[in-house]
Parts: structure tokens; C-alpha cells; sequence
């Protein structure tokens, strides 16, 4: 009974362990990475590659076939092992084997080889820039959790202020050293402050069910993430050239290899193109036998009467009789051969080379290298534009993540400024010299420059990992 107790105790206690886990930035990484279905779907297009190389390699092995048959005659038919026709019911199996290999065609199993190799570090890339992407997706809406957090701490703290507010007013109205109209205006600005407070705990749900969703957690309400130690981590890279983060993006990235990639995989398509209007040479090598259960007939001499006299013609002129002497025969049924001496008589073997040479086919040939031509200059050109693009987006990300700090700094001071008058404008309300109204506003403006700051500081962490990720940092390896 004890230990049936422990063990309840125990896991009961991993189960509130488990209801309180919360997830860390890393954490929320790496498992979307491993569960994301985009990158699962990546994964398969790898293991296709995979697959098409082995297909490619399989071109270099000989085919190989063989074949066997049983089948029972009724009626007029020719024997399979004696080539006559025959009015009977006779069994007859056959077998083959066929053997052949490829010695020569214009080279495109080799370059099918090496397609398959490009295919598929092609397909790595794809899948390095989707698990990028998906890591950006993971951390921008775990930013916009931990925003939305501080900004719900930033109002349940200035209510909490408020509150006690009421409760001084409340004081000063009864003693008759401040009008009604002052509680009423700080009465005002609680409700305001508890209707922005429930708006902000569900924009916290929200963001929540989001990053659940992304990550394919279906346990909503018991899903949440570790929003404390994440600050502002800078290796560097926003005191870099915005050209060096170009060039190493051009070096890194994932959309330029694949884009080279395609390239290459436009070249080879072209070669093997080409590779048709070559002649091909192929090896063939065949062995066959079969068998047949029908008896047989042979001619067996009369041992009583071995020969016969016969008149096979006359002289002519003479008419004399020209006699000839035969074997006396008649013939004898022999039972069939055995099935494994019939294997072995009735065998036989084919070997040889076959020569095609193309001619003309319609130009589909030719139609077909045109395409393969145009296709090459289409990925030319798209990597062209990919670089294009890439330059443009890198820039624009370097601009985004020095406008988003000097957003920051300029929140920084803001705050300050705004702490500064709501410190003054507090005590001034303190000792009633100014009016609930005046100290309600500047209480107001010193929450949005708290949540701004929030604002500003997560916009410039994520604008910064952003640039960080251009710049060749892998994704698992940013810092927070």
C-alpha cells in the first residue's frame, strides 16, 4: 500500500512537472525543426534525392531477366524439342535468362550521375533555408510572447500604483481636502487600466496559441515559455560594413547555392540532351532451354527379317530391273527423356552487340536541347535576380536593424524623460497641486513609453538576429 502511494505521489509530481515546463527559445527551436511538417517535407524531398541517385547508379549494373513457362497441349501442335506437329497431349516448360549492359550511350549515365549529385545537395540546401526560416518563424513569435508579457507586467504594475492612488484620494476626499471629482477621475483611469490589462492578457493567449501552433503543440492552455533573461546580444555584426554582410551572405545563403545549384542542374540537363544524337552500344547475352514429356519414335531393324529386296527402277532402253536392299525397320515408341537430360540437351545460348545510330526522329531531339538551352539561360538568370534579391533583402535588413536601435535609444531617453515627469507630477498630486486629470495623463504617458520601450527593444533583437542569420551565424547558434 505504501509503495503504491510513493509511486502515485511520483507521478503525480511529473505530472506537475510537466504542466509547469516552460519552454526556453532554444527548446522551441529545436522542436519545431524536428516536428515542423515543412521540414518533414524537406526531409522527403532529400530522401528523394537520395533515391534518383540510386536509380543512377543502377544504370552502371547490367539488367538482368529471367523467365519461365509450363503449359499443357491438347490436339494438333509442334513439339517444342522435336519441332514436329503431333495430334496428342504432351507437358512443355521452357526457361531463359537474358543478360545486357550498356558499353556506350553519348555519356548519359554519367551525367545522370552527376545530376543526381547536384539534385541532391540542391535538396540539402532547400532544406537548410527551411529550417532558417522556420527558426526565424519560432523566434519572432517568441519575441511577440515575451513583448506581450512585458507589456502586461508594464500595466498590472502601473495599476497596482493606481489602486493605491484611489486609496490616498479616497483619504484626502473624506478629510474634504480634495473634490470628488478627483476620485472619480482616478476611479476612471483604473477601469480604463483593468480593460487594457484583460486586452493584454489575451494578446499574451493569443501570441501563445500561435507559437503552440507553430510548433504543433496542441496542449494550448498548458503550454508556456521561459520570458525572463532575454536581452539584447550583439557579437558584432551591426558594427560591420553593410558590403562584408552582403558577401557573406552571398557565400552562405542558402538561396544563392540553390540557385547555383539550378544552374548546374540546367547544365547537365543540356548534356544529356545532347547525349542523344550520339550512337549507343549495347552488349546482349541469352540463354534458353525447355522440355517436353511426349514420347518419341525410332526405327528398329527386324531381328527375323534384317532386310528387304526391293525394285527401285528399270535400265531404261533395256527394261531390265534395277534391285535394291533396305534395312527391314518398323517403328518403336520411346518414353521421353528425362527432365533434367532435357534441360541440358535442348539448351542454347545467344550473345552479341547492337549498334543504334540516330538519324532523325522528328527533331524531338533537337526541339529538346533548344529547351534545355533556354532553360539554362532562365537559370542564369534567376541567379542573377536571386543575387539581386539577396543584396536588396540584406541591405534593407541592415537599414531595418540601425533604424530599430536608434528606435531603442530613442525610447531609452524617452522613458527617462516621461519617469521624470510622472515622479514630479506625482508628487505635485501628492500634496494638491495639481489635479487628478493632469496626473492621470502624465501616468498614461509614462506606461507607453514603458510599453514602447518593450516594443522597441524586441523590434531591434529580433531585426538584429535577422542580420546575424545573413551574416552566416546558423540559426541553433544565435544568441539571446
Amino acid at each position: 500500500m505504501k509503495k503504491s502511494i510513493i509511486v502515485i505521489v511520483f507521478l503525480l509530481g511529473i505530472f506537475a512537472q510537466a504542466q509547469n515546463k516552460k519552454w526556453t527559445l532554444k527548446e522551441c527551436v529545436q522542436y519545431a525543426l524536428e516536428n515542423n511538417i515543412s521540414v518533414k517535407q524537406s526531409e522527403l524531398d532529400l530522401e528523394l534525392a537520395e533515391v534518383e541517385k540510386l536509380t543512377a547508379k543502377g544504370n552502371f549494373i547490367p539488367s538482368l531477366s529471367a523467365g519461365a513457362g509450363v503449359s499443357e497441349n491438347t490436339g494438333l501442335s509442334f513439339n517444342p524439342v522435336t519441332n514436329n506437329a503431333q495430334t496428342t497431349t504432351f507437358l512443355s516448360a521452357s526457361g531463359s535468362i537474358n543478360v545486357g549492359y550498356t558499353l556506350f550511350d553519348g555519356l548519359r549515365n554519367i551525367r545522370q550521375l552527376q545530376r543526381a549529385d547536384i539534385s541532391k545537395l540542391s535538396s540539402q540546401y532547400r532544406l537548410d533555408k527551411m529550417k532558417d526560416d522556420i527558426s526565424l518563424f519560432v523566434a519572432n513569435g517568441y519575441l511577440t510572447v515575451i513583448l506581450n508579457k512585458a507589456n502586461l507586467e508594464v500595466l498590472r504594475s502601473q495599476n497596482e500604483v493606481t489602486k493605491e492612488q484611489i486609496e490616498r484620494t479616497q483619504e484626502l476626499v473624506d478629510a474634504g481636502s480634495l473634490p470628488r471629482g478627483d476620485l472619480l477621475e482616478i476611479k476612471a483611469t483604473d477601469a480604463s487600466e483593468q480593460q487594457q490589462i484583460i486586452n493584454a492578457e489575451n494578446n499574451v493567449q493569443i501570441s501563445l496559441i500561435s507559437l503552440a501552433q507553430l510548433l504543433l503543440i496542441k496542449d494550448y492552455e498548458n503550454f508556456d515559455i521561459e520570458d525572463e533573461g532575454y536581452n539584447i546580444v550583439d557579437d558584432g555584426v551591426s558594427n560591420r560594413d553593410v558590403s562584408d554582410i552582403i558577401d557573406a551572405a552571398k557565400a552562405n545563403r542558402s538561396e544563392i547555392k540553390i540557385a547555383e545549384q539550378n544552374v548546374e542542374l540546367a547544365e547537365m540537363d543540356l548534356k544529356i540532351a545532347k547525349g542523344v544524337n550520339w550512337p549507343t552500344l549495347s552488349a546482349f547475352f541469352g540463354y534458353n532451354t525447355r522440355y517436353a514429356d511426349t514420347p518419341s519414335f525410332t526405327q528398329q531393324i527386324d531381328p527375323d527379317n534384317p532386310t528387304v529386296t526391293e525394285q527401285i527402277g528399270t535400265v531404261q532402253g533395256t527394261g531390265q530391273a534395277v534391285i535394291g536392299t533396305f534395312p527391314n525397320t518398323f517403328p518403336v515408341e520411346v518414353a521421353a527423356d528425362p527432365f533434367i537430360d532435357q534441360l541440358y540437351q535442348n539448351d542454347g545460348i545467344g550473345y552479341g552487340l547492337q549498334l543504334n545510330i540516330p538519324i532523325l526522329n522528328g527533331f524531338n531531339t533537337r526541339g529538346n536541347v533548344q529547351r534545355n538551352k533556354v532553360s539554362l539561360e532562365r537559370a542564369k538568370f534567376e541567379l542573377e535576380q536571386a543575387e539581386l534579391d539577396l543584396e536588396s533583402t540584406v541591405y534593407q535588413a541592415y537599414v531595418d536593424a540601425k533604424g530599430a536601435l536608434k528606435s531603442y535609444e530613442a525610447a531609452q531617453v524617452a522613458l527617462e524623460s516621461q519617469e521624470l515627469a510622472y515622479d514630479y507630477a506625482k508628487e505635485r498630486y501628492d500634496v494638491g497641486l495639481t489635479n487628478a486629470f493632469d496626473f492621470s495623463q502624465s501616468k498614461l504617458r509614462f506606461d507607453n513609453a514603458r510599453i514602447e520601450l518593450n516594443r522597441s527593444k524586441y523590434d531591434y533583437i529580433f531585426k538584429l538576429k535577422v542580420l546575424e542569420l545573413y551574416f552566416g551565424i546558423p540559426a541553433t547558434e544565435l544568441k539571446f
